[in-house]
């Protein structure tokens, strides 16, 4: 072979071994490049935190204990029987009051709508409360209840259309445009109304209007074009002598787990009248619950029993087997249930009732005022796997600690016509009662109205 043909052969083999080490690159690098996370362009979107400015505290009170069929030729009739002892007061003072119109009660006097204004950006915590001490010819006993906020939905569950009960439905409207109210009536029978409840005003229809042949009657309220505060007012006959009196709230909505602190059972008459009975029901659903009653300050249980319920049917169970005591009832339930406790110191004149209803957990600052009326308590139930401190005290005062043991439950006495300040450590129950012979009432202490959330904005 000569020089230049041995030249070319080996140029020729290293274009030839040059250009495989290239293509075997090329094809690393797109095995590579493949493999390998592609380059992104991102960016985090312009947002704010941004906490709205809070609306000023509303509080809707009672107004006057009404009184039916006192006219014999206008038995729908409803006059005023007795008016309010208010008690009022927050974190910031006193809150202002303007009126609200009660047109279809003759001689009404003052509807409270309280107010508590932003200050600072901060709404303060506001509580009012009334009471009634009642001994009329056809009303005889003790009342009382707390003002409370306007809701769309609400349910009524102690009412009564057995002989010799009045029982009331009370509607206030604080807003500025006119409610439609709607009430449907669970019972064994079933029955529905609306009503229009004008803008400012307070309306009221008897139970037995639309409730007429349900022996236990609950009642759902629903309101549109404005929230409404609803309360049910209930008084007694029994022949011709009054027996009670008593202003239940209504229940927000159904619980699975309902706690009701500070059931009194109290001693029986001769005539085996029931001194408690406690009264449930599932909505839509049926369901299972086990109800649970500690003695206050106790964490074994006295009683426990297992129930069934059918679907919209209220049902009533008498707690005549359980020793007399003050209790903490505690409802364990598959599915949401409503619930109350009817109690009672006689079946005669002279006597009185109240029901008590489920108080809902809190575990921030609440305000809580106790009106005029006997011997106050505060009940606090304590259902978590801690103890919980709670700070009770006047608003801006010296405070007192109370330690509510986890799994049990603790009373004090408080005094009344004050407002007191309650800051727990952990969640807790609080019920307040009061008591004395023919004088009954109690009701929940509910958590303030939430706090404004921070909400994140993206412009």
């Amino acid at each position: 072979m000569s020089g230049t043909r041995a030249f070319r052969v080996a140029t020729t083999s290293a274009r030839v071994i040059t250009g495989a080490l290239v293509a075997a690159a090329c094809v690393a690098g797109t095995v590579l490049a493949v493999s390998a996370p592609l380059p992104t362009i991102s960016h985090e979107p312009a947002q704010a935190d941004v906490t709205p400015l809070p609306g000023d505290t509303v509080l809707v009170c009672n107004g006057d204990f009404r009184a039916i069929g006192r006219d014999p030729m206008n038995s729908s009739e409803m006059v005023s029987a007795a008016a309010p002892r208010f008690t009022s007061g927050g974190t910031a003072g006193t809150p202002s009051s303007t009126p609200i119109t009660a047109e279809d009660l003759v001689g009404a006097g003052e509807v409270r709508r309280l107010v508590g204004e932003v200050q600072d950006r901060t709404a303060p915590l506001i509580a009012g409360s009334e009471s009634f001490t009642l001994a009329e010819d056809d009303l005889y006993g003790f009342a009382a209840a707390p003002c409370r906020p306007a809701g769309s939905e609400s349910w009524l569950v102690g009412g009564s259309v057995e002989t010799g009960a009045k029982d009331v439905i009370v509607l206030t409207n604080p807003g500025a445009v006119p409610s439609t109210v709607s009430l449907s009536v669970f019972g064994t029978t079933r029955g529905s109304t609306s009503v229009i409840v004008p803008a400012g005003s307070q309306s009221a229809l008897p139970l037995s209007s639309i409730a007429s042949g349900s022996e236990i009657p609950v009642v759902k309220v629903t309101a549109t074009g404005a929230p409404v505060r609803a309360v049910l007012q209930s008084s007694l006959t029994r022949t011709l002598d009054p027996a009670g009196a008593d202003l239940q709230d209504a229940v927000a909505a159904p619980q699975r787990h309902p706690v009701i602190p500070g059931v009194q059972v109290l001693q029986a008459p001769a005539d085996g009248s029931e001194m408690a009975v406690l009264r449930l029901m599932s909505p839509e659903v049926e369901t299972e619950a086990v109800v649970t009653m500690r003695e206050v300050g106790e964490s074994t249980p006295a009683t426990s029993l297992p129930v069934t319920l059918a679907a919209d049917q209220p049902t009533e169970i008498s707690l005549a087997s359980v020793p007399v005591g003050e209790y903490v009832v505690d409802i364990e339930a598959e599915s949401p249930v409503l619930a109350g406790v009817r109690e009672q110191d006689g079946s005669g004149p002279q006597t009185d009732f109240a029901w008590l209803l489920p108080a809902p957990e809190f575990d921030d600052d609440v305000v809580v005022a106790i009106p005029d009326g006997p011997a106050p308590r505060l009940v606090f139930a304590n259902d978590e796997d801690q103890d919980a401190v709670v700070e009770v005290g006047v608003p801006g005062g010296e405070t007192s600690s109370v330690t509510v043991p986890a799994g049990s439950s603790v009373s004090i006495d408080v005094d009344p016509r004050t407002v007191y300040a309650l800051a727990p450590s952990g969640p807790v129950h609080a019920s307040v009662r009061m008591t004395a012979a023919g004088a009954l009432a109690g009701w929940p202490v509910w958590p303030e109205a939430g706090a404004q959330q921070t909400i994140t904005v993206y412009p």
